[in-house]
């Protein structure tokens, strides 16, 4: 600093920012402002937000932070203004990223000159609160060298690499903000939801009321069917609920326990404050939506811890009860398994996921419905991708006392399985064509690439049913 500084207490989000530098006399705007996602806002910070987001299309689902992005959007325009924020690194991923960036880009034209990809934030202050956070620096013009910083981990040392564009998954890549779109891209099988039980847990059944039950009412046994939700598909567990759909009324009459359950969700759901939610208490026997697949389906969890560096995958048999916290394929043939539990579709779950904390957090209309599947696997690259993938299923039985969990942790993964997962990576790559990638953000730029070319069709005005893709040249 060459001058003294000029401290002023006050609202960034409410006070006019040149009244504090005019715009003429600023250089630079450097900034970490706070980190707030969207349900943890105040009263008055939701106020703030609001007051600078004003219309903004899809604002609801952006972190606290972007206000600041849009404040110094407003200030640069026809300046040579640079700016750069240390920033949660949620809005770079999932449906912050059309949201933000189309509006940062489209509308106000501004260009990212460097960014620091993901690595962990800390601090001195009291707690030592670490979050994993971005860097990124933009401006109204070009710089004549771009950079990314990226980081081999979370907790490694940055590595620069001078790259033609900066897009906002903060990749060499042309600037692509891929929509929530309801159908597949590819032709693939849909992705579908588990089901919603609204049920404050009456239809969850213990161990020791499943024993009884089949006891008690040894010819209804069918009323009670294994169930799983997200967690306990990844943790190796096992519960039982209610499953009436196809109950005769006299059996939900005249067995209490289960006349006494399905009451009780009637009056949880009438005492709803969703009009909703209230129109299913007349329904009370039955869950609110449900999307129980009828056949052999392929799970995965919505949430999954992001020291993975596989979402593990598996088959269950119709007759296991799934919740919202999971979505499936039903009648997933071995070749979509191997795919979708491959390092390249984690590559794009990474990129474009939303996250739960630092959690990846899966989309079906974000993540899954826009992969870019291989455009022309041969009939021997996907024996070979089908192959490889049973021969991670045959891996994974040879521990039947390890839950996924277990199986995909990096310290615990056994030798046998990640060696199987490297292979079955191999024969996915083989069938994008593709050679090796130095970096994930390589194989995340070849995707892009990928899916941009997928989607000119639509941008030309084809198949506009399938959904909104708007890329930037």
């Amino acid at each position: 600093l060459t001058t003294s500084p000029t401290i002023v207490n006050g609202n960034a989000l409410r006070i006019d920012w040149q009244s504090v530098v005019p715009k003429e006399k600023l250089s630079f705007i450097l900034g970490n402002p706070p980190f707030l996602g969207k349900k943890e806002q105040s009263k008055e910070q939701k106020e703030d937000f609001e007051f600078v987001m004003g219309r903004i299309t899809g604002s609801g689902v952006l972190d606290f932070v972007t206000a600041w992005y849009i404040k110094a959007a407003q200030l640069i325009q026809n300046s040579q203004i640079r700016v750069a924020f240390v920033s949660t690194n949620s809005i770079t991923q999932g449906e912050q990223v059309g949201a933000l960036w189309g509006e940062l880009l489209r509308k106000h034209h501004i260009v990212l000159n460097f960014a620091h990809r993901a690595f962990r934030w800390t601090n001195e202050a009291k707690g030592k609160a670490a979050v994993h956070v971005v860097i990124i620096g933009f401006a109204m013009f070009p710089v004549e060298r771009k950079r990314i910083y990226e980081y081999d981990s979370v907790d490694g040392e940055p590595l620069e690499k001078i790259v033609a564009n900066i897009n906002p998954y903060l990749v060499d890549a042309k600037d692509i903000f891929p929509d929530n779109r309801t159908t597949p891209l590819c032709n693939v099988p849909a992705m579908i939801k588990g089901s919603e039980t609204t049920d404050d847990g009456h239809f969850m059944l213990t161990d020791e009321e499943v024993e009884q039950f089949r006891v008690n009412y040894p010819n209804h046994s069918g009323l009670v069917r294994p169930f799983i939700s997200g967690g306990d598909f990844l943790n190796g567990k096992l519960r039982h609920c209610l499953w009436l759909r196809d109950a005769a009324p006299a059996d939900i009459r005249n067995i209490p326990f289960v006349r006494d359950r399905v009451d009780e969700v009637r009056v949880f759901r009438e005492g709803s404050p969703k009009a909703r939610t209230r129109e299913w208490a007349q329904s009370p026997s039955l869950f609110t939506e449900d999307r129980q697949p009828s056949t052999e389906y392929l799970v995965i969890p919505k949430v999954s811890s992001e020291r993975r560096n596989y979402i593990p995958l598996a088959y269950f048999e119709p007759d296991v009860i799934i919740n919202n916290t999971i979505t499936y394929v039903p009648d997933a043939s071995h070749y979509v398994f191997g795919v979708l539990q491959s390092k390249m579709h984690m590559a794009w779950v990474r990129a474009v996921c939303g996250r739960m904390k630092s959690d990846y957090q899966y989309s079906v209309k974000i993540v899954y419905n826009n992969f870019p599947w291989p455009e022309s696997p041969t009939g021997k690259q996907k024996i070979a991708v089908e192959q490889a993938a049973q021969n991670v299923l045959a891996t994974r039985a040879k521990y039947p006392g390890s839950s996924l969990a277990d199986l995909y942790d990096p310290l615990t993964m056994p030798a046998d399985l990640l060696k199987a997962h490297q292979k079955l990576d191999k024969a996915v790559d083989a069938a994008y064509g593709k050679r090796t990638f130095s970096t994930e953000a390589e194989r995340v730029a070849y995707l892009f690439e990928l899916y941009q070319k997928l989607t000119e069709p639509l941008m030309a005005g084809e198949g506009k049913k399938k959904g909104k893709v708007t890329v930037r040249k």
